[in-house]
C-alpha cells in the first residue's frame, strides 16, 4: 500500500460493542453471528491465510468489519458478502471511519453466500472468512465450485467441522465434507481459536482451515457424478461399498464388478477411500454403463 496511506484502525471489544449498541444489534444464533473482538486474532487469520498486498480477497459474513479491516491493513482488495441488511448497510461507514484511505479497495454485496451465482468486481484469488458455523461446509463447497479463480483460502469454522474438512481417509472424523473438499483443494488444519475472542462467546470451540486449490482430478466424469458416489458411500457408514453402491450401480453385483475393476475390495467401507479412489470407482461404473 502507498506509504502515504494511514493504516486502518482495527476493532477491539469497545469498538465492537459501541457499533452493536448504535445499531441496536442483537446477534442471532440463526445466522451464526459471533463477532471477533480481538485484533490479534484477525491479524493472525490474515497472516495464516497467506494473503499478499494487492490480492483480491472474498470475505463471507464480514459482520461488523473486524476481519475486513485486517485484510485491508494487509493491502488486500476486499469483496464482502453479507446477508444481514443492517450490517451490510453499516459496513461502508465503518470502513470509511476506521480505514478512510482504503475505501477504494472495499465493496460489500448484500446477498446470501449460498445463493450467489456471481461475484461483482475483479475475480477473487483468495477466500478468507469467519464463516457462519451452521452453514460453513455448504458455503465453502459452493464458493469453491462457483469461483475457479480462487487459488487459496483460510476459513474459521467450528472446531469439529475443521477436523472433518481436513481429515485424511481412514480417520474417525473423515466423511462427506472431507472427500468433497478434496475434489477442489489440498486442505489442512491451521490452528485453534479460543471462545473468548468472540462476542457473544460461542458454546463451541473454533478452528482454522487452510486450503490450496488443485485442478479437478478428472474430466472423464462430472463432479456431480463423483459426489453422488461419495454421498452413497457415506449414507450408511457401517455398510460395505458393495451394498451401499447398489442403488447407483443397479445391483450389488454390478457395484462389486466396478470396485474390483479399480482394485478396491468390495467389502471396504467408504471412510477408507480418498477422492482419487472415488473418482476411479465413478469412472468404472460409467464405463460399465451401469450407473444411474
Amino acid at each position: 500500500m502507498p506509504d502515504s496511506a494511514a493504516p486502518p484502525r482495527l476493532l477491539g471489544p469497545v469498538e465492537v460493542r459501541e457499533l452493536a449498541a448504535r445499531l441496536d444489534l442483537r446477534p442471532t444464533k440463526q445466522r451464526g453471528q459471533n463477532f471477533v473482538i480481538d485484533a490479534n486474532t484477525v491479524r493472525r487469520i490474515v497472516r495464516e491465510s497467506g494473503v499478499v498486498e494487492g490480492e483480491v480477497v472474498l470475505e463471507v459474513g464480514p459482520g461488523l468489519g473486524s476481519l475486513t479491516l485486517a485484510l485491508l491493513d494487509a493491502g488486500a482488495d476486499v469483496t464482502a458478502i453479507e446477508v444481514d441488511q443492517t450490517l451490510a448497510d453499516e459496513l461502508p461507514a465503518t470502513i470509511a471511519s476506521f480505514a478512510p484511505d482504503h475505501t477504494d479497495r472495499f465493496r460489500v454485496v448484500l446477498a446470501d453466500a449460498l445463493a450467489v451465482t456471481e461475484v461483482p468486481g475483479p475475480a477473487p484469488t483468495a477466500l478468507v472468512a469467519n464463516l457462519p458455523y451452521n452453514i460453513s461446509v455448504p458455503v465453502l463447497l459452493h464458493l469453491m465450485e462457483l469461483l475457479p479463480s480462487l487459488e487459496h483460502g483460510l476459513v474459521m469454522v467450528q472446531a469439529e467441522v475443521a477436523d472433518r474438512l481436513a481429515a485424511p481417509p481412514g480417520s474417525k472424523t473423515y466423511g462427506v465434507p472431507s472427500a468433497k473438499a478434496a475434489w477442489y483443494a489440498e486442505v489442512r488444519r491451521a490452528g485453534a481459536i479460543g471462545r473468548n475472542v468472540f462476542w457473544p462467546a460461542p458454546n463451541v470451540d473454533s478452528g482454522l482451515v487452510a486450503w490450496t486449490h488443485r485442478p479437478p482430478p478428472t474430466d472423464e466424469v462430472t463432479r456431480e457424478q463423483v459426489f453422488a458416489v461419495i454421498d452413497a458411500a457415506f449414507a450408511q457408514r457401517r455398510k460395505v461399498l458393495r451394498g451401499v453402491l447398489r442403488g447407483i450401480a443397479g445391483s450389488a453385483e454390478a457395484a462389486e464388478a466396478a470396485l474390483l475393476a479399480v482394485g478396491v475390495d468390495p467389502l471396504t467401507r467408504g471412510e477408507s477411500l480418498g477422492i482419487d479412489e472415488f473418482v476411479a470407482i465413478t469412472i468404472a461404473l460409467h464405463q460399465q454403463g451401469v450407473a444411474q
